[in-house]
């Protein structure tokens, strides 16, 4: 039997009250449909088509189209894969915002931890090169208040402590934690009206129900998916040069360490 012609509201099959009051274009569903003026309008929830059936007229166009909302991406794939690079050709070439998730988390403990952490990074800071106590007097290169600030314990906040977790280990950001960050990027300018690419959110099953229950729908989600081969080509280079420059600091370190130690001697 062939159907007829359905007559889709101004917002087509995107929930009206949701564009209106988050300007986000969230899909509804046919359960939640309501029909106004021989239009049919689908909707998020019950409680936005009640919602919107108590006053129709202030989610339905007027004398213009109603104004969709920016593009909204989600980037994703494995570390490696060129999230950030191209991200930054589309950012350029669209004039909207680039959100690199990881580095924002760092960005927002950094005036604690004074440097960035995480398995990539800790091997930077390892404290093999450290001088001894006993021959800190005799070194020109470390002052008093170096020490002081490296002894000096920093407090972290439950939420900062909760970042700092997440990007050492990978455990799970928690709502509450999650809620601080992600929904002013839907919700708050520029962003709001700019649009933006979100690299490397969500990662997990459970981020991406977050991002659900919250009403937080991007407009796309790319995968970008690599070869393994590809990967290595990219990344190994880099990391063995941070190799190869850790292994010349010791040697500078062990011959500086000696030089201190016949010094001490004297």
């Amino acid at each position: 039997i062939k159907q007829k012609k359905r007559h889709m509201g101004d917002t087509k099959h995107f929930c009206p009250v949701s564009l209106k009051e988050n300007f986000v274009l969230y899909p509804g569903l046919q359960e939640h449909a309501a029909k106004y003026k021989e239009k049919i309008y689908y909707f998020s929830t019950s409680e936005y088509r009640d919602k919107f059936l108590k006053n129709p007229e202030e989610y339905v166009a007027h004398n213009e189209p109603l104004q969709a909302p920016p593009l909204r991406v989600c980037l994703l794939g494995i570390h490696g894969a060129g999230k950030t690079t191209c991200a930054r050709e589309v950012t350029d070439k669209l004039g909207i915002f680039h959100i690199q998730f990881e580095e924002y988390l760092q960005e927002l403990i950094l005036p604690k931890t004074k440097r960035k952490v995480g398995p990539s990074f800790d091997e930077d800071h390892e404290d093999d090169n450290k001088i001894p106590e006993e021959l800190e007097d005799l070194s020109q290169t470390i002052t008093k208040s170096e020490t002081e600030k490296t002894k000096q314990e920093v407090e972290l906040t439950k939420e900062e402590e909760a970042i700092k977790a997440n990007l050492t280990d990978n455990t799970e950001l928690p709502p509450e934690v999650l809620d601080k960050i992600v929904p002013d990027w839907w919700k708050k300018e520029p962003f709001r009206s700019t649009g933006f690419i979100l690299d490397g959110f969500p990662r997990t099953a459970d981020e991406a129900s977050y991002l659900s229950e919250r009403g937080l729908c991007p407009d796309v989600a790319v995968y970008i998916q690599v070869e393994e081969g590809d990967v290595l080509n990219r990344l190994f280079p880099p990391r063995l040069k941070k190799w190869k420059d850790r292994r010349r600091k010791k040697k500078e370190y062990k011959k500086k360490l000696k030089e201190l130690k016949a010094k001490k001697r004297v």
